[in-house]
């Protein structure tokens, strides 16, 4: 006869569990601030990309009609746009960014409000510079 041992199946001690957890508590740590920065880099880029859009379809709409499209309380009419199939829709800026339109010049241009979280200029800081450099969009 054969005699066969049993040997006792080892599992995880509560030490190596522990160790485990911090170790992916100090990567989340690591990791989730980065992922904040480049959701607010991507809000940034998205009201750049959008106003340049914006500003081609205004100035292609003046050469084809031979004024620019009406303002309304500060904005664009943007009926005058999607109306005449320039843009699909108006314009959705990300949180913090109005735009400011004058009718007369066609000058379409964004301000950026107070208590935004954006460091658009790059200098470490969220403060008055960053509204300039939207400004100087």
């Amino acid at each position: 006869m054969t005699r066969s041992t049993f040997r006792a199946a080892r599992g995880f001690t509560l030490i190596e569990i522990l160790i485990v957890v911090v170790i992916l508590g100090i990567l989340a740590a690591v990791i989730i601030p980065q992922f904040t920065n480049a959701a607010d880099d991507a809000s940034v880029s998205s009201a750049r990309t959008q106003l340049q859009t914006m500003r081609s379809q205004i100035e292609l709409y003046r050469s084809q009609t031979g004024s620019y499209p009406a303002a309304s309380g500060g904005s664009v009419d943007w009926t005058d746009l999607t109306g005449a199939n320039y843009i699909r829709s108006a314009p959705t800026w990300p949180a913090n960014f109005t735009e400011v339109y004058n009718g007369t010049s066609g000058d379409l241009t964004l301000t950026l409000a107070a208590g935004h979280s954006y460091d658009i200029n790059g200098d470490g800081a969220v403060d008055a510079g960053d509204t300039t450099a939207v400004e100087g969009w």
